[in-house]
């Protein structure tokens, strides 16, 4: 037994309790006794016991009177009442009562053995099943959302408020500072955690791929529609759907996802049926969504459909004090998931962490730690292991947009414009990585 079972036994006849005590002990319980309800109760006020055997009929307080008192402070106790004048009245009012069964005298050792076993294995059970709550629960916290700056702390105070509603979000924060890990908490702290979390990611796909995703669609729809195919909204019903680069939708798409929001229904392209689905849409941008709705580029109706509350996630420049708890969440996973002795940081290493700008956020300071721990020799990561000159951006950016710029060229050009391994060091997909270089009218070397 991985866990020794504690039995106490209560009955006035001396012969009953040596005779249990003596069977229990020889299966390998620990076992105690007492003579009668009052001085049970004693017992109990100060040790724990997983199963308590008692008999009906006690001089003083019976058996079914400290069955009463046991469940109202002892609610996890199992209680087995003893008799022998059993009757159906009695046996009903035990159990009733809150025993989990009767048995009655003269013992059969083989059915009262078995009777406890039973017993155990529900005690087993219950406490896998609080085990499972509490890991459950600690999920709730989602683990990389880590810091203790001021900054943290105000973000994880809104993710907890806004948690308990089923209210719109937008997540905003330059990239790399986390905004799906934040959307990923809203949904795993609130009523919806038991249901599914669908991510899309709107910046990757064309109009009309984006909305046979989060739409699904019919077989025979369009060429290649071998089949139906429920779109991301249907699959999110009862939980969240989490809409990444929401400012990357064409116009069209606008006016689809607003009425979506409106009705909570929707049909699939190539469909005629109207499909509801019950879900929370969180969304995500490092776009400023109120200047593009000044600018025409954005409607105004979803800006505020969607902008019920708004969580702005800082850039690592500005909650520097969480860099070394970033680091050693970074070394323990990456040692953890390349079965790697735990190494540490070196303390000048670390320093110049804390002084780097990290134009590319989180993202970049964990793909530092990887690679440090994939190119490290030894138990510490040394300043020799961080790529940070490689990494500096021109100081002379004065804009989110000219850091970007400038370091998505440094990567391409440390590359040599190979789009396939830029996209795989920035993690963000080709599509996304073309549309930047259009965006900011990049060109190799040779071409300018």
């Amino acid at each position: 037994m991985a866990k020794k079972i504690s039995i106490l036994i209560v009955d006035d006849e001396e012969s009953v309790r040596e005779s249990l005590y003596s069977w229990f002990i020889e299966d390998g319980y620990r076992v105690e006794c007492a003579e009668n309800a009052k001085k049970a109760l004693t017992i109990l006020e100060s040790d724990q016991f997983d199963i308590v055997l008692a008999d009906i009929k006690m001089p003083g307080m019976d058996g079914l009177e400290m069955l009463r008192r046991i469940k109202a402070h002892k609610q996890d106790s199992i209680v087995i009442v003893m008799t022998a004048f059993a009757t159906v009245d009695t046996a009903v009012k035990a159990l009733k009562d809150g025993a989990y069964d009767y048995v009655t005298k003269p013992f059969d050792p083989d059915d009262l053995t078995h009777l406890i076993r039973n017993a155990t294995m529900q005690i087993s059970l219950s406490e896998e099943n609080e085990s499972l709550k509490s890991k459950v629960v600690s999920l709730e916290h989602v683990e990389d959302l880590i810091g203790t700056s001021d900054a943290m702390k105000h973000v994880l105070k809104e993710v907890e408020s806004v948690a308990q509603t089923n209210s719109s979000v937008i997540i905003t924060g330059e990239s790399g500072t986390g905004k799906e890990l934040v959307a990923r908490a809203i949904h795993a702290n609130s009523p919806r955690k038991f249901f599914p979390f669908v991510s899309v990611h709107c910046g990757a796909l064309t109009e009309s791929l984006l909305e046979s995703e989060l739409f699904g669609h019919e077989k025979g729809a369009f060429t290649g529609a071998m089949y139906n195919r429920k779109g991301r909204f249907e699959m999110a019903d009862s939980g969240s759907i989490f809409l990444d680069e929401i400012a990357t939708i064409s116009t069209k798409m606008q006016v689809e996802l607003l009425r979506v929001l409106e009705t909570k229904s929707f049909i699939r392209v190539g469909g005629n049926k109207e499909i509801t689905s019950d879900f929370r849409v969180i969304c995500a941008t490092n776009k400023d969504l109120k200047s593009m709705v000044e600018s025409g580029l954005f409607r105004e109706d979803l800006f505020y459909r969607l902008n019920v509350v708004n969580i702005h996630i800082p850039p690592l420049r500005n909650r520097k004090a969480d860099i070394p708890l970033l680091v050693d969440y970074f070394i323990k996973k990456y040692c953890l998931s390349m079965n790697r002795q735990q190494v540490s940081i070196d303390q000048g290493a670390l320093k110049r962490l804390q002084d780097f700008n990290f134009p590319g956020n989180i993202r970049e300071l964990e793909n530092m730690i990887e690679r440090a721990i994939v190119i490290g020799d030894g138990k510490k990561i040394g300043l020799k292991d961080l790529p940070l000159e490689k990494s500096v951006v021109s100081s002379s950016a004065e804009s989110l947009d000219d850091f970007e710029k400038t370091f998505i060229m440094q990567i391409l050009t440390k590359y040599n414009w190979n789009i396939s391994r830029t996209a795989k060091a920035l993690q963000v997909d080709r599509v996304t990585l073309y549309n930047k270089i259009k965006k900011y009218d990049l060109k190799p070397a040779d071409q300018q």
